[in-house]
Order: structure tokens, then sequence, then C-alpha cells
């Protein structure tokens, strides 16, 4: 565990920009994420295609279900959620039917499940020193600060 200093007093803090701080944050996670996940030759649009698969029928989910479940997620996009699924479907993680169903290779479930492990390892990572009140303490106020703006946001 690393020594961690905050930057500013708390009457300093309070004029702090909420704006930079959330969003220097959100890039800090993400970019953490992502670096994991290339070190395991996934990207993250890639990691949550999988995840949509896990527990599917055998023969599989609907692609289109699966794209418009995921294209809003930090703003992908319908096309690249379509390359990455041809992508997955190029190295034999997923099929992919006539009709347009996806579903999970063994070797695409091995990969998931390793994967899995990891990203558990990250999140412990992202909230080492931050009990579990603090963290919904902090997911909750971000989701009253995006209401008061007018936003949404949702992640199930």
């Amino acid at each position: 565990m690393t020594t961690f200093a905050y930057s500013h007093s708390d009457a300093d803090l309070l004029n702090q920009p909420i704006g930079y701080w959330s969003s220097a944050a959100g890039a800090a996670v993400v970019n953490h994420i992502r670096t994991a996940l290339a070190e395991l030759g996934l990207t993250q649009p890639q990691w949550w295609i999988l995840n949509q698969l896990l527990d599917t029928p055998p023969e599989g989910r609907d692609r289109d279900e699966v794209v418009a479940v995921l294209k809003g997620y930090l703003e992908t996009g319908e096309g690249a959620l379509l390359h990455n699924i041809a992508a997955l479907h190029d190295r034999g993680l997923v099929t992919e039917d006539a009709a347009g169903r996806i579903a999970l290779t063994d070797a695409g479930r091995e990969l998931r499940d390793r994967v899995a492990e990891r990203q558990r390892s990250i999140l412990a990572e992202i909230r080492e020193g931050v009990t579990d009140e603090e963290y919904v303490r902090t997911l909750k106020v971000l989701q009253r600060m995006i209401h008061n703006v007018g936003g949404t946001a949702w992640h199930h």
C-alpha cells in the first residue's frame, strides 16, 4: 500500500471544481482498467461483450440486442461494438450464426473468466483505502449531482 496525501485542505476542496475532479477520476480509472485489459489482449468493449454473453442459452444472444445494451457505455457507439464483435469472432472467442446470434466459445469463456478474476483485483486497487460506506456515499453524491444538472447515468 502506498502512502496517500490529499492535495488540498477540506476548506480548499470546497472551492475546487467538481467537473475537473469527476473527470480526472473517471479518466484515471478508465485508463487503469483499459491498460489491464490490454495486457490480457482485450479492449474494454470486448470485455463488455464477453460479459453480456456469459449467462446466455447455448444458441447465444441476438447481436443487435447486445449492441443495444452496450452502445451507450462510455459513448462507445454501434459501429465500434460491431467491429469488436467481429474481432472476437476472428479470434475464435465468440461464434455467430446466420441469424445474428452470438455465443461464447470455450476459449472465450476461459478468457472471460480469467479477465473477471483480474477485474476483481483491479477493483480492489481502485478502492484501496476507501471503505464501503465511502464508496457508496461517493456514488450517491455523483448520482445526485448528475440529476441536479438534468443528466442521466445508469449502469446495471
